[in-house]
């Protein structure tokens, strides 16, 4: 187009000669001419021509990018015999459709490395051009839906990784998005589990005080349980949740996310605006929490021109009068029955968690939340723990193991137990008891009833007279006292029980007296 306007230029301006133009420019003279022919024309008829000329038209060819006829060029690479073979690998490719075997058909690039090993002369562009004619694959049409307030939610996982307690952890999040307003809930996993799907559901439906009347899904696992022909059966946990809040369903197509447009944007917008900030955290209950706040107050918060300026937040404020109400929160847990092994430790999902050491080889009740695992004896909670991600993990508490290490005290310094202890109560062992290992399981014994920092404290006390005085024995006596002194404190009473109280006293002293006096007796007569 450039070469086309300097050359027109130099015609009707500098009154060059076409061969000049040719040389001037840099392009053929047969071109040169043509350009100018076809201009001296049309503009012979733009001024010349009568009503039935076409003006708009005149004009619009006058500066139209000049166009070169290339169909009819032979093609010297594509020969019959490359389109032959050509042909059969794409029949090859939709009999394997038909069979099921779309994941093994080939690729153009398959198709192109083949044609090389049989020496043909060919380049993959030219390859990838006669695939694209030869199939006529027609461009999906899409359509545009309206969604009323209410109606309808999309929920998907993302996977995110994060540091928790100076660990790198990979963690699921869970991603509701509204389709009315584009309100958007998140919140991190430890797995993509049937327990964390309904925890996540049970949690975004108790912030939002309401139930959408349908939620969309893809055909992941937890939701679909398997295909019926072109018709997918949902899942025993989402069937559970579905009755509980009264929601239908709706799987997308498969491959097709975007059908669940708007969730399948979110997890991307929110794991970037989240956790590309931020990403190092002291526990998994703080990095929720910091993902709600950035929901809260940044991406439910911006304002966006299709809904009139409104927020997301302001267009769930319209959607709450026609939401479900909802029911009382969902206890999303699994039990599992388990048997407590040589380690006195329940297996949940490839991971260890302790219960007390007396219960090895008894069947106990695991209730397995998204979050944490509560371990029942007896219908009496016997253990509870955090939930710990990835696999091969053990999770052990101290004082679950002591009836063991007393009698096996010199395994104690070495222990998971031990190194997985409160940090205050290590140190109290690397300090004081190191190598009085009874010693310490008897306080750890005492500790089931009393508090660390009471403990503590009479740890200080007695370190600062020296610290060889710190043993359990006389961290017992200054508790003790401690506690005496606290019951010995004048307490406030009534009148009825201040009168009560001497009335006791008064026959206590009388009974004291009655015991002097026959004690006495006894003395004289013998």
């Amino acid at each position: 187009m450039n070469q086309k306007y300097h050359a027109l230029i130099q015609y009707v301006h500098d009154g060059k000669s076409c061969r000049q133009i040719a040389r001037d420019v840099g392009i053929n003279r047969d071109t040169v001419r043509k350009y100018v022919n076809d201009y001296d024309h049309k503009r012979h008829l733009l001024i010349e021509g009568g009503k039935e000329i076409d003006v708009q038209a005149l004009i619009e060819s006058l500066t139209e990018k000049p166009t070169y006829q290339t169909g009819s060029r032979s093609k010297r690479k594509v020969t019959s015999t490359v389109e032959e073979r050509i042909k059969g690998f794409l029949k090859e490719n939709q009999t394997k459709r038909h069979q099921g075997q779309r994941k093994q058909q080939k690729t153009m690039m398959d198709m192109y490395e083949a044609l090389m090993g049989e020496r043909m002369d060919i380049s993959y562009s030219t390859v990838r051009r006669t695939v694209r004619r030869l199939e006529h694959r027609p461009q999906e049409a899409f359509v545009k839906e309206m969604y009323q307030p209410g109606d309808i939610c999309e929920f998907d996982w993302g996977e995110v990784k994060v540091t928790i307690d100076a660990r790198l952890q990979v963690f699921q999040m869970a991603v509701f998005t509204s389709a009315y307003g584009n309100y958007r809930w998140a919140c991190l996993f430890p797995k993509q589990t049937t327990e964390c799907f309904q925890e996540a559901h049970a949690r975004f439906f108790n912030h939002i005080g309401g139930v959408y009347a349908t939620v969309v899904y893809d055909n992941m696992k937890v939701a679909v349980k398997r295909f019926v022909g072109k018709e997918k059966e949902p899942t025993q946990g989402l069937m559970e949740l579905m009755l509980y809040y009264g929601f239908h369903h709706r799987f997308c197509n498969v491959r097709r996310g975007n059908e669940k447009g708007h969730v399948e944007r979110s997890v991307d917008m929110v794991r970037r605006k989240a956790f590309a900030m931020r990403d190092t955290f002291e526990s998994l209950e703080e990095a929720n929490l910091y993902l709600q706040s950035v929901c809260d107050e940044n991406l439910n918060q911006r304002k966006f021109a299709i809904y009139e300026g409104q927020t997301p937040f302001e267009r769930l404020e319209e959607e709450h009068p026609v939401l479900f109400p909802a029911p009382p929160k969902w206890d999303a847990a699994l039990v599992h029955y388990l048997r407590a092994d040589k380690y006195a430790t329940v297996i949940v999902d490839q991971n260890r968690y302790s219960v007390p050491d007396h219960l090895v080889g008894e069947i106990i009740m695991v209730k397995v939340y998204a979050e944490r695992i509560h371990c029942f004896y007896n219908e009496e909670v016997v253990a509870e723990h955090e939930r710990l991600s990835g696999q091969h993990r053990w999770n052990l508490q101290l004082p679950h193991v002591l009836d063991t290490l007393q009698k096996k005290p010199g395994a104690l310094a070495g222990s998971l137990a031990l190194h997985q202890a409160n940090q205050k109560l290590k140190t109290i062992y690397w300090t004081y008891y190191n190598g009085k290992e009874k010693d310490f399981i008897a306080l750890c014994h005492y500790l089931q009833d009393e508090t660390l920092d009471n403990v503590l404290e009479s740890i200080d006390q007695l370190h600062a007279i020296h610290p060889k005085h710190v043993t359990t024995d006389k961290i017992k006596v200054l508790n003790a006292k401690k506690n005496q002194e606290n019951i010995s404190q004048p307490i406030a009473v009534s009148d009825d029980t201040e009168a009560i109280t001497f009335q006791a006293r008064h026959q206590m002293k009388r009974y004291d007296q009655l015991l002097h006096q026959t004690a006495s007796k006894g003395g004289v007569s013998s």
